[in-house]
């Protein structure tokens, strides 16, 4: 009797530890995105498409509404930035020193949607000029305000972001933001849109137009998409599988060297 009293607590102690490591989360993100503006829709489908996500591979976020909760010591907690729609300004002086020491000492990772190169003078705020910098030296200039389908080509068919997606795809209905100058030469270009696929056309365009790129001058790792207008993209698989390989690849959940 004593032994089977001993396996049960055995086998109860086993169970505990491994309901314990379930629980435990594979890393930590923070999520910042403005609520009830103009990107409402992409921002409720984001977080929708995240809590499934994030049950499926094991992690927890923290969805924040304005920049005054980022410290060293929020950061510190966070393997994952993901800036939804939030923009580059209305940063205090202290949330902005914050993010540079995590983005430019490699003590995180970021993703950026669309409104992250909201670049200029907006709202009475001046131009943020490290994250002009971080973007590739660019000022936003102008917008297709109509939106329009264009088909997205992707340049660096290697990087572990584009894993299992075709060499080209169709983004629905953006706004597709035009800078005062091409950020080429001062980041590595992952994928462009081709301009005169534009359905309908437009006569707004860069010639050039990168629409994913990140900077591999800072030592965390970050991929910035242009994109991220509407909640609509997360009906496109090509769109999900993007999001879902850059949270990998952020956090080093594919076998290459990582943020820490």
């Amino acid at each position: 009797m004593e032994r089977y009293l001993k396996y049960a607590a055995l086998i109860i102690i086993v169970l505990l530890t491994a309901g314990g490591l379930h629980a435990q989360p594979r890393f930590k993100a923070v999520v910042i995105a403005e609520r009830g503006e103009i990107h409402e829709s992409f921002v409720v489908a984001a977080l929708e498409w995240l809590k499934g996500y994030s049950k499926k591979e094991n992690f927890s976020y923290t969805v924040i509404t304005n920049a005054d909760t980022i410290s060293e010591a929020f950061l510190a907690e966070h393997e994952l930035f993901i800036q939804l729609n939030y923009p580059p300004y209305r940063w205090s002086d202290a949330s902005k020193a914050a993010f540079e020491n995590y983005i430019d000492n490699g003590k995180g990772a970021w993703i950026g949607f669309h409104h992250a190169s909201l670049l200029g003078e907006f709202d009475g705020y001046p131009m943020w000029p490290w994250f002009s910098d971080f973007l590739g030296g660019i000022r936003f200039k102008n917008y297709i305000a109509a939106r329009v389908d264009g088909e997205v080509y992707i340049e660096d068919p290697n990087h572990p972001v584009f894993r299992k997606l075709p060499s080209h795809f169709n983004l629905p209905r953006e706004e597709w933001y035009t800078f005062d100058k091409n950020p080429r030469p001062n980041v590595q270009v992952l994928a462009n849109v081709d301009e005169s696929t534009y359905k309908p056309a437009s006569d707004i365009k860069m010639g050039d137009h990168p629409v994913i790129w990140s900077n591999p001058r800072k030592k965390g790792r970050n991929v910035y998409f242009l994109f991220g207008h509407h909640g609509g993209l997360f009906d496109s698989k090509e769109f999900t599988q993007l999001f879902a390989n850059t949270i990998q690849w952020a956090v080093n959940r594919d076998g290459q060297p990582g943020v820490r």
